[in-house]
């Protein structure tokens, strides 16, 4: 399951939703910069790191290699899951293979943003992420099997630390890392999550060969993808499909159904070009209904999202690069009572009409969109169940994405609770 668009797609729900068929979930990239909400009955869960299926009782929970994984954070959120009543500990395994994230990784993050001039910022959240996958590409990293011996940790960690303390001295004018709070914070946290770790590509393999199903839980969303997205403004992971086989360590031919998570408008957070987006300040106008009514601020960095029309180009990229086999279309609600909407079909670039997203942000950034209005409705879609619940309009207007994406919509999440959701095809095929 993944993000199709520029991430906050609404996937939180949509895995709790379809955990309800599965023995284990699964993250396969990115960090503690993705944030995932939950609703169950009157309780908002919040999470960063631990898989959504984590409220699900009786569900397994695997972090892959792919991720990137800040211990403290991941500790706290256990802790914060714990409190409330959630049982985490007996069904969270770790890869010994992820890479740690730590302190000089988050002050080299945000010390280059600070660095950078207003139109360079790509809006990072400054949590260590891209440096942490930096220092895993050149063979320095620190993994979490380093930390079950000191003298291995200690000894990487000094090399790393005159490095990357030498770049934030001489470079980035910023205060070095002290070698004694990382290494001593380290080993702490490396005693309280040893019994969670385990050869998480092993159990997977004897899930899948049971019989039991596993749900594939994307973070981010894939027009933030390392390769394919609008670069430089992207993650520092890829957050394609593909990257669950590489990501988890299984087999990419046992993966056998992608359902990409599509929001009914767009939003995007942080810098980076964004074709269709909408005044979403002044009141009385689209954008500022979708920010408003959408609730359309960052889970991880309280930021508000920009907000435009669903640009069809974009999601059909995304569908090619993702091998989409059914699409979920969330926050159908959000449009209610708009008297028209529009669809972005293609785009205008240099003087030609083209009919996918480029690859870049420099060619994106000069993309005009080509609009096509189709009528709102007046009724209310929130909490439907049936098909035949959605009033006509909005009947058409999903019609007409599946006819231009050329894929069908299996599903329609109507609001953020687990049954407020309309079924068309089971991912499952149950």
């Amino acid at each position: 399951m993944v993000g199709t668009q520029w991430g906050d797609e609404g996937k939180g729900k949509i895995v709790d939703w379809l955990t309800d068929h599965a023995q284990g979930v699964v993250r396969f990239q990115g960090g503690h910069n993705a944030g995932h909400t939950l609703v169950v009955g009157t309780t908002e869960y919040k999470l960063n790191l631990v898989p959504s299926g984590i409220v699900r009782e009786g569900v397994e929970c695997y972090i892959g290699n792919g991720v990137v994984l800040d211990v403290h954070h991941l500790l706290a959120e256990v802790r914060g899951l714990e409190a409330g009543g959630i049982k985490v500990r007996e069904r969270l395994k770790i890869s010994p293979g992820c890479p740690v994230i730590l302190g000089y990784h988050s002050a080299l993050d945000r010390a280059r943003e600070a660095k950078k001039s207003a139109g360079a910022k790509i809006g990072t959240t400054g949590k260590g992420i891209g440096p942490t996958y930096e220092d895993k590409v050149a063979r320095r990293a620190l993994r979490v099997y380093d930390l079950f011996d000191p003298k291995r940790f200690a000894e990487k960690l000094a090399e790393n630390l005159e490095y990357h303390n030498f770049v934030l001295t001489q470079h980035l004018g910023a205060d070095p890392v002290d070698f004694q709070t990382v290494f001593d914070e380290a080993m702490a946290d490396a005693e309280e999550i040893r019994p969670m770790v385990t050869d998480v590509s092993a159990d997977l393999y004897a899930i899948n060969k049971a019989g039991g199903n596993l749900l594939f839980e994307g973070a981010q969303g894939t027009l933030l993808d390392i390769d394919h997205g609008t670069y430089p403004f992207v993650t520092s992971s890829n957050c394609v499909a593909g990257q669950a086989a590489a990501g988890s360590g299984v087999g990419p031919g046992r993966l056998h159904y992608v359902l990409g998570i599509t929001k009914a408008y767009c939003t995007r957070v942080g810098g980076g070009p964004f074709p269709t987006e909408l005044d979403f300040e002044t009141p009385g106008t689209p954008g500022y209904q979708m920010s408003t009514v959408g609730r359309e601020f960052g889970t991880v960095t309280g930021r508000k999202r920009r907000c435009g029309w669903l640009d069809l180009a974009a999601l059909k990229r995304s569908i090619i690069i993702n091998g989409v086999s059914g699409l979920c279309i969330t926050k159908l609600d959000v449009l209610d009572g708009l008297s028209e909407l529009k669809l972005c079909t293609g785009y205008m670039l240099d003087g030609k009409r083209i009919d996918l997203l480029p690859m870049g942000s420099e060619e994106v950034v000069r993309c005009e969109p080509i609009l096509e209005t189709m009528p709102g409705w007046s009724g209310t879609t929130f909490g439907a169940r049936t098909w035949d619940a959605l009033p006509p309009e909005a009947r058409a207007y999903l019609h007409r994405i599946e006819e231009i994406c050329e894929v069908s919509i299996d599903v329609i999440s109507t609001g953020p609770e687990r049954d407020e959701t309309i079924l068309k095809r089971h991912p499952f095929g149950v």
